[in-house]
């Protein structure tokens, strides 16, 4: 018999996610971390992440944020805790900008609430925006975000209260099939499960190098600025993204700082080693940002008082991976999710103990939730 039922490999958003799942199912998991759960060197770390509906990558993305918000609220019950707030998302740019041209795309196929506004009207509604008169916004209400740290620490608690073993400072060497089942090894020796979620990721490469996909890992640059004019953050200011022609940039409301969460997205697209810490935030990676901050929002153009860095994991489409191995469907490889999975998680949580535990069945027939579009290379 082996040691448990499924062995999760990483606890940021994914793995905690699917711990969490599982263990509410009366599974026999464990949950693995090399590092201490809400580390710094992954992707879920940090207080906040943004929630939205309109998705411009892909209009497929709906049904799945659809299906995360429900369960962030059966989270936020179970942990009596307060994880999304709702502010609206305004998204702005050019009306044939990739941002724009898709989130309409999306809220049109998806029947989508949401208000489209003319420079003058988003000037008058939102006046701390400085925009192109040629600009349009979309403002979908139902957006916010996300207390990022917060939400993983209650879906590791969830689990841990619901019979989950978790296991820190432990980290995983190898992953390999063992009959029917998988065999886990760590550095501190060896497990045995029925399957295995691999949600590792900027590891998951080096864990899974039969993995049939080329993954490689980005360094993400965020800073925190203190408004020079705190008077158009006052009441009602959403969480917005921005594309102008050098990007697309994201920021936050004021924090119980007062401050300014400013970034773009993909930064540079400086891929570096996931073993080496991060470089902290330099003058150059500051500049990089803060000329769209000075364009866009200049009443936010202040001193940054903080910063801080994360890693993208990166897909070659920019799409998730959540499938099984080809050869061996009972190691399930959770979502390098490419700098836009957190509002997903509980999801794709549900998603990845469906699919460990009903591995006798085709991906189709196991969940319930389409997940054609992040099958692995050659299968999508």
């Amino acid at each position: 018999m082996p040691d448990f039922d499924v062995v999760v490999v990483g606890l940021g958003a994914m793995g905690s996610a699917a711990l969490d799942a599982l263990a509410r199912r009366g599974v026999r998991a464990l949950g693995l971390e090399q590092f201490q759960p809400g580390h710094a060197r992954g992707s879920s770390h940090g207080a906040t992440r943004i929630i939205r509906f309109g998705y411009f990558e892909h209009p497929s993305y709906v049904p799945l944020v659809r299906a995360a918000l429900p369960l962030w609220r059966d989270l936020e019950a179970r942990s009596g805790q307060t994880l999304l707030t709702v502010t609206g998302v305004l998204e702005i740019g050019a009306p044939d900008s990739e941002l724009i041209a898709g989130t309409l795309q999306a809220s049109r196929d998806h029947a989508l609430p949401h208000e489209v506004l003319d420079a003058e009207a988003l000037h008058r509604r939102f006046p701390a925006f400085r925009v192109p008169s040629d600009y349009v916004g979309v403002f979908q209400p139902d957006g916010g975000y996300l207390m990022a740290d917060k939400a993983v620490a209650a879906m590791i608690a969830s689990a841990k209260a619901a019979g989950a073993e978790v296991r820190s400072e432990e980290r995983v060497l190898r992953v390999t099939p063992h009959g029917d089942g998988v065999r886990v090894e760590t550095g501190r020796g060896s497990v045995t499960a029925g399957a295995v979620v691999v949600a590792a990721g900027p590891w998951v490469k080096s864990l899974l190098p039969e993995l049939p996909m080329p993954i490689h890992v980005t360094r993400q640059a965020v800073g925190f600025f203190a408004p020079v004019n705190r008077e158009p953050f006052a009441s009602g200011f959403p969480v917005f993204m921005i594309e102008n022609p050098d990007g697309i940039f994201y920021g936050f409301p004021p924090d119980e700082t007062g401050a300014i969460k400013f970034a773009k997205h993909h930064h540079r697209g400086e891929r570096i080693d996931p073993d080496q810490p991060d470089r902290p935030m330099a003058a150059d990676d500051e500049a990089l940002i803060r000329g769209a901050l000075k364009a866009h929002l200049p009443a936010a153009n202040g001193p940054m008082v903080a910063s801080l860095t994360c890693r993208y994991t990166m897909t070659p489409d920019g799409d998730f991976v959540i499938d099984r191995l080809p050869d061996a469907p009972q190691i399930v490889v959770a979502s390098p999710c490419s700098g836009h999975g957190f509002k997903f998680a509980p999801a794709i949580g549900e998603i990845l103990a469906d699919l460990s535990l009903r591995g006798d069945l085709s991906l189709r027939e196991a969940t319930e939730h389409d997940i054609s579009r992040f099958r692995l290379s050659g299968s999508r």
